[in-house]
């Protein structure tokens, strides 16, 4: 226990801090029974490190304590495998970027216009690549009971109840609401509600 008041100090002074850090932090609350803030650890590791086992770790705990969020699919699998080499497939492309438009600069006039096609080609790959496949902004609910609603407003209708821990992917903000993914649709829940994974 001193240890993770440490670790939550460091956490809160420097914003600074290693997925085995969390993975502890995480450890210790599952162990006093706070499966919220061991669900928001776990989150924040994973958004560090990406693995299979940390979601897998998260999706026990969801499904002991009926949450949403977690599934647990070969697609998920799939996903977690790829964002864990995202960064390292970006900084290759982004380096190919630089090396092919140097040499195309270099030997500007002796290449075919067929170059500059298959390069501006690669350009888009890379952008795609960087725009459409990049990690999504996760949240976890904060409170117990926790609306959601059509639209970022109280008077807007009501669609259900969110349970503290319930895993939502965030799609932008407005004024004091989130407009989160949930089941397949648009949904509103307000800030103080959510906390974004960092």
């Amino acid at each position: 226990m001193p240890a993770y008041i440490l670790y939550r100090q460091i956490l809160r002074q420097q914003q600074l801090a290693s997925p085995r850090m969390l993975l502890r932090m995480a450890y210790v609350q599952e162990g006093l029974g706070h499966y919220p803030m061991a669900l928001y650890y776990l989150s924040m590791a994973q958004a560090r490190q990406p693995r299979v086992s940390t979601w897998r770790k998260m999706a026990t705990i969801a499904r002991d304590n009926r949450l949403t969020g977690y599934p647990e699919t070969w697609r998920q699998d799939l996903v977690l495998t790829f964002r864990r080499y995202y960064y390292l497939g970006l900084q290759v492309l982004l380096i190919g970027a630089v090396v092919g438009g140097t040499l195309l600069l270099l030997r500007r006039n002796r290449l075919s216009r067929g170059w500059w096609t298959a390069y501006g080609a690669y350009l888009l790959f890379a952008g795609a690549y960087l725009n459409l496949l990049g990690n999504e902004r996760a949240a976890l609910v904060a409170h117990p009971h926790a609306a959601l609603m059509s639209g970022p407003s109280a008077g807007a209708t009501w669609l259900t109840t969110a349970a503290a821990g319930d895993r939502l992917v965030v799609q932008g903000k407005q004024d004091t609401w989130y407009r989160v993914q949930w089941q397949g649709r648009d949904a509103y829940i307000r800030v103080q509600d959510l906390l974004l994974v960092q």
